[in-house]
Formats: structure tokens, C-alpha cells, sequence
């Protein structure tokens, strides 16, 4: 199982109220919904490994590069001298050190990577898995990495995550028209305004499905731009022609890469606190409460 986990720690803010504080009056309403996250999911999934999948940079250079635009709406402050700093809610940004302390206290193997996203550390972990993979994330960007011969799905939060999407390739096709290959392709083409990607003009979900079902893939739609008998309409060919430059360069983006340097962690479950002491303090200092002890027995055999 892996985990998305500024993607759930984000649901988790806006779905705890702020009110759950610690004794000192911090907020720390994202650290305790993500652990009782993390309770219910092992619960109910029991995965044999959980890894908790960070964004070590949130908005890789490289990225930027190819397409300047991207995520450059969540840009909060840009400097010459210092990186980007994402947008995100100012007590929410507090709480994540405190998060990344107690999964390590807990045993929880947590990786990010510098420069990559926690996106391609989950299609890392993916690629190299030789067992069924379960992603809990509400990023459908994700989506392109559901596989049912290799048994990769995503669990997509609803509701908590005790109502979880579970994503097949069934379900994609029923509602995107593409598998799990196609779907980066199917993004690019529509664009997606969260993360700052154009698209291609007028070419809009429904539109690129039918494209991708009439010639197979990305490559397929720009070799039929210049063929005359292609089922493309003039306003489809010249939109496309004209949007060849992103296109040449999307594919990059929008894919999570396979191929990002991983540390060696242990992946197993926990069934004991790695640092129990350590945990008894940030229980503490932090009130966590119920949330901790409820996944510490879960963990325990």
C-alpha cells in the first residue's frame, strides 16, 4: 500500500476541525485525521507493506521547464535566491514535521526523493513491485497507473477514507473511456487547470476519448494530424496542429516517472513502534490522543 500523503493530509485538514488542538493550542487537526486515515485503511486492507510516499519537491524544476505554467498558480512566494514554497493553508505547514516525526517514531517507512514528486514515488514503488499495489490518493492523476494484469489499483477517498473509489479498469473506461495506459494521455490532451497544464484547446475529456479510441494513443492522434484520411475535423487538425510544441513536451510531464533513485527502507508493516519512547513524548507534547493509540494497537499483532 502506498500512500499519497500530502494528498491525504490535506483531506485530512479540511475535514478535522481545527478545533482538535494540542494542549498548547496548536492545531494538529491534519496530524490526527491522518492517523486515524492510516488506522482505518490498515483495518480494513491489511497491506503487508505501507509506505508513506512523500513530495521531497512539490514542483520539480525539470517539470517546470518543459511547461512553465505548471503549478505556477499554487506559487505562494518566488525568489531568485530560494526555491518555490507552495500555497497551503498557514496551519496546516506546522503540522507536517510533526506528521513526518510520528510515522518515523511509528516505523512507517517514509520516502521522498529530491527533485520528484511523491507521485513518482509511488509509479517507482509501482514499477518494481512484484505483487498487487494499492494507492490511496485524491489525485486522479494517479489513475494512469492502474494495471489489472499486474493488480495495481487506486483507493480513491470519497468520504473520509472509509469510503473509498475502488479503481479498476472497468471503472476507468465506464467513466474516462481509456484504461489505466491511457489515461495520462487523456489528461494531457483535456488539460487540467490544477496543475496549471493548457491542454489542447477545444479538445475537451469526451473529445480526447474518442480520440484515443480511434487512434490508439498520443503518438497515433499526432501521426494522423498531417494524413488526410484521418477522421479528424478541420477544427481538430489545426487545434492540434497547433498545439504540436506541448504536446512534444507533456508526455514528460504529465507521466510519474518509473525510474527515481529510491533509498532501501524496510516497507513491512510495524507491528511494534520503532521508537516507542520517542512516541510517548510526541503523544504528549502533541495531544494525539486517541488517534495514536488507536493505530498502535491496530499495528500490534
Amino acid at each position: 500500500m502506498l500512500l499519497d500523503t500530502a494528498s491525504l493530509y490535506f483531506r485530512a485538514y479540511f475535514g478535522v476541525p481545527e478545533s482538535v488542538r494540542a494542549p498548547d493550542g496548536t492545531p494538529v487537526n491534519a496530524v490526527r485525521g491522518l492517523l486515524d486515515f492510516i488506522d482505518r485503511l490498515v483495518k480494513d486492507h491489511r497491506p503487508d507493506d505501507l509506505v508513506a510516499c512523500m513530495d521531497a519537491d512539490w514542483r520539480p524544476q525539470w517539470r517546470v521547464d518543459l511547461i512553465p505554467s505548471y503549478k505556477a498558480h499554487r506559487v505562494a512566494v518566488e525568489t531568485a535566491t530560494g526555491p518555490d514554497e507552495e500555497e497551503v493553508p498557514d496551519t496546516l505547514s506546522p503540522q507536517v514535521p510533526v506528521i513526518e516525526e510520528v510515522l518515523d517514531a511509528l516505523g512507517i517507512a517514509r520516502v521522498g526523493v529530491a527533485g520528484y514528486e511523491a507521485d513518482d514515488v509511488i509509479g517507482t514503488f509501482t514499477a518494481r513491485a512484484t505483487g498487487p499495489v494499492d494507492i490511496v490518493t485524491g489525485d486522479r492523476d494517479l489513475y494512469q497507473l492502474v494495471d489489472d494484469a499486474r493488480g495495481v489499483r487506486v483507493l480513491y477517498p470519497v468520504k473520509g477514507v472509509g469510503t473509498l473509489q475502488l479503481t479498476d479498469e472497468a471503472l476507468l473506461r465506464e467513466k474516462y473511456g481509456v484504461g489505466g495506459a491511457g489515461y495520462a494521455d487523456l489528461a494531457l490532451l483535456r488539460g487540467d487547470p490544477s496543475d496549471g497544464l493548457p491542454g489542447v484547446p477545444g479538445i475537451g475529456e469526451k473529445t480526447a476519448a474518442k480520440l484515443l479510441a480511434e487512434f490508439g494513443d498520443l503518438a497515433g492522434i499526432v501521426a494522423a494530424i498531417d494524413r488526410p484520411t484521418a477522421k479528424l475535423t478541420p477544427t481538430q487538425r489545426r487545434r492540434l496542429h497547433e498545439a504540436l510544441p506541448y504536446l512534444a513536451v507533456a508526455p514528460e510531464v504529465v507521466r510519474v516517472a518509473a525510474d527515481v533513485p529510491l533509498p532501501v527502507v524496510d516497507p513491512a508493516l510495524p507491528r511494534a513502534p520503532r521508537a516507542p519512547e520517542a512516541l510517548d513524548r510526541l503523544a504528549e507534547r502533541w495531544g494525539l490522543g486517541g488517534s495514536l493509540g488507536r493505530l498502535r494497537s491496530t499495528l500490534s499483532p
